[in-house]
């Protein structure tokens, strides 16, 4: 039987394992103490019932410090707590220019269907730089995507997906991003303003963007990875497809999530694999 119960995970919501869950009564004791396995699960005994404070804590990361609630049966949970990443924890990669790595990087757009599920394509071919500065946040990118490479699983929806009605591929082969520098909002997380042209339109658009780290690869390089995300609405690219299924109700939604796992190799190409 246990007592309190969380789950802990990092800024990007993976485990986070050896993290320490030390619970204390409202005089300063400490009642119980337990740490998070390989799947950021962390249990204490059952405990009296009553109010506690449950401090978090994790190498690397900023402690958190919660109001825990014990039923008369022992237990309670705090749900999923994460940490964010302590600031001098959190090295930025190297000045210089790094390169997309197209293999392992990801763009993935997901729009509304019929008002109430989610479809998802996947762009096959991303390329790109990312040239940082001494200063972080002066560092800028750039990054292109092959529009005809859009992909859902279905031949024929992807085939429309291409077509004039929405990304007019024969005449906007590409959609590109210039961004240009980065904003800090949290130890790992930045927004990066930039210029959009997607479908012969350019507009401003912001991302919100995770770094992951960087550190060497099995190939003798070094690789950073970084995770943005953004909200566009097609029809400030001139995309005006507009069949309803009901009123009000678009068969494709307006509003269109993008996000990106970007890759990139140190240096101004890709090695030779």
């Amino acid at each position: 039987m246990t007592g309190l119960t969380v789950e802990i995970r990092d800024p990007e919501g993976w485990p986070v394992a050896d993290a320490v869950l030390t619970v204390t009564d409202l005089d300063g004791h400490q009642r119980a103490r337990a740490a998070s396995d390989p799947t950021g699960a962390a249990a204490t005994e059952p405990l009296p019932a009553g109010t506690y404070t449950a401090v978090v804590t994790a190498p690397g990361h900023q402690p958190i410090a919660l109001v825990a609630r014990v039923s008369a049966g022992g237990a309670g949970s705090l749900g999923t707590v994460r940490l964010e990443r302590a600031t001098d924890a959190v090295a930025t990669p190297p000045p210089g220019p790094w390169t997309i790595d197209p293999a392992h990087s990801t763009v993935l757009a997901t729009a509304r269907h019929l008002g109430i599920a989610g479809i998802k394509a996947r762009f096959a071919e991303v390329g790109g730089r990312l040239d940082i500065a001494e200063n972080f946040e002066h560092s800028t990118g750039y990054a292109e995507i092959k529009a005809a490479t859009v992909d859902t699983g279905i031949a024929l929806r992807d085939d429309h997906l291409r077509s004039a009605d929405f990304l007019d591929v024969d005449r906007y082969p590409l959609i590109t991003f210039h961004g240009k520098g980065f904003r800090r909002t949290a130890p790992t997380t930045w927004l990066m303003p930039g210029d959009l042209t997607l479908h012969g339109r350019t507009r401003p658009t912001e991302l919100t963007v995770t770094y992951g780290g960087h550190g060497p690869d099995p190939w003798g390089g070094t690789r950073a990875a970084f995770h943005a995300e953004t909200l566009l609405h097609r029809e400030d690219f001139a995309i005006d497809y507009s069949a309803m299924v009901q009123a009000g109700i678009a068969a494709v939604g307006t509003t269109i999530r993008i996000e990106l796992d970007i890759e990139l190799v140190q240096g101004d190409r890709l090695p030779a694999m």
